[in-house]
This record gives C-alpha cells, structure tokens and sequence, in this order.
C-alpha cells in the first residue's frame, strides 16, 4: 500500500496541479493584483480566456490550445481559491462533486443501464437530470450563451427527450416554409414581424445544419474567414492598381472581388 501511494505522488499530473495550486496560494498572499480579485472581477476575464481558447481550437493550433488551457487552469484554481476563502467551496469539493455529477450520470458505465449508441447516452442524461430535480431540460442552457450556439443546444437538449423532427426532408421544408413567411412579413412592412420571422429561419436553419452534421458556429466562422481574406485581398489588388475604392463602382469592384477568389483558391491547393 506504502508503494502505490508512492507512485501516486510521483504522478506528474498531480505533481503539475499541486505545484498550481501553490503558485495561486502564494500569488493570493503576495500579489498586489490576485489579492484584489475576486469572483464577479474575473468574470469578463474568464470568457475572454475562453474566447481565445477557441480562436486556437478554429486555427488548429495546437500549441495555443496548450497554453490557453493553462490559462483556464489558472481562472478555475483561482475561483476555487477565492471559494475557500469565502468558506463556500474549495478546490476538494469542486474536483469531487463534477466526480460524483459524471458517475450518477453515466449510469452505463457505472451501473447496469445499458447505452450502446451516443443518442441513448443523450437521452438517459436529460432523463437523469430530469430526476435530479430540475424543472426543464433547458435549465442547463446560459442565458449567456450567443444566440447561435444557444439555439443549436436548445435544439440538442430536447431532442434528449424525443422532440425531434424523423425526416431530414421534414426538417428542409420547415426551413422554406420560414423563408416564406419572412417574405409575407416583409410586405406588411412591420418590423417587429420581420425579426420574429428572421429569427425563425435562423433557427430552422440550425436545425438543418444538426441533421446534416454542421456545426452552425463552425460553419458560419469559416464562411466569415474566408470572406474576410477574399475582401483584404481585393483591397489589395485595388491599391496595387493605384485606384480608390471608396470612389469604385460596385461592378468594378466585383471583377477584383473574383480575381481575388481565383488567386486565393490557387494558394490553397
């Protein structure tokens, strides 16, 4: 038993934690800026970690996606720490209860329900927490959260449950029928209409995206990279022209707008 506690303490990931959870300690006593942190201050910081994690997870950048998980290792020990100080809840309690959460929750690892595809696994998770006491299957989805990827979770926690359309081909028809009603609120001029109705094809268009495995956020990111770098380029081409865009009919500058797209495709292959 000596041995294997041995060997637990010379596991490099918990000597890597330990040695984290020291530096937040001595940061916390000794720092003039960590000690004036506290849980509502970091929060815009936090997302802002979050958001350039998944600017490296977009780029595939996989040493950048090492060091900004480094950098949300450090917010969550640091909101640990601030928790225990509080006497609310400390590093121990948090590692714990998420061990606890995903052991009640995966009842087919950890029990004897069985789940043998990735939809069964969703569906008993929505049903568990049901159980758990929660009011709604959206409970778990932030208010926060942008709309785009907040519509497309919605749609995923109550297909949990069943409420799902069968067909892809019902789902493609929802998504024209939307697109009509647009156009008939278009012609009452109301506007409050016309956003309800916008915001109903985004909506049906996410779900469209689910049923043919596009992730709408990746999508439309990519389609605004790539529009960004065909724009740039065609400000490019134009300056090297010595002309002035500003002053540029639009169909002058649509012919700069392909000759931007074919030099752009051609350095991609």
């Amino acid at each position: 038993m000596e041995l294997a506690n041995d060997n637990l303490n010379q596991d490099p990931r918990l000597l890597a934690f330990e040695r984290l959870l020291n530096i937040m300690d001595d940061l916390r006593e000794k720092c003039p800026w960590d000690k004036k942190q506290t849980i509502q201050s970091l929060r815009h910081l936090t997302i802002e970690e979050v958001y350039e994690l998944a600017d490296s997870i977009q780029a595939n950048d996989l040493k950048g996606i090492q060091g900004e998980l480094g950098d949300l290792f450090l917010h969550l020990v640091f909101y640990s720490k601030i928790g225990s100080e509080l006497g609310t809840f400390d590093v121990t309690s948090v590692l714990n209860g998420i061990c606890d959460k995903l052991i009640h929750r995966h009842p087919h690892i950890y029990g004897d329900v069985t789940a043998d595809s990735e939809e069964e696994v969703k569906a008993n998770w929505e049903k568990i927490k049901l159980k758990e006491g929660k009011k709604s299957v959206l409970e778990g989805v932030p208010n926060t959260l942008p709309a785009l990827i907040k519509a497309m979770r919605i749609q995923e926690k109550v297909k949990g449950i069943g409420f799902e359309w069968s067909e892809i081909e019902d789902v493609k028809n929802k998504v024209i029928e939307e697109f009509s009603e647009l156009h008939e609120a278009q012609q009452t001029k109301d506007q409050d209409k016309i956003l309800d109705e916008f915001g109903d094809v985004l909506f049906s268009l996410v779900n469209y995206a689910r049923f043919i495995h596009v992730n709408p956020e990746d999508a439309l990111e990519s389609t605004n990279q790539k529009f960004k770098a065909r724009f740039q380029k065609m400000e490019e081409l134009i300056a090297e022209a010595g002309q002035n865009m500003v002053e540029m009919p639009l169909e002058e500058m649509d012919i700069y707008w392909e000759k931007a797209k074919l030099i752009l495709r051609k350095s991609e292959k």
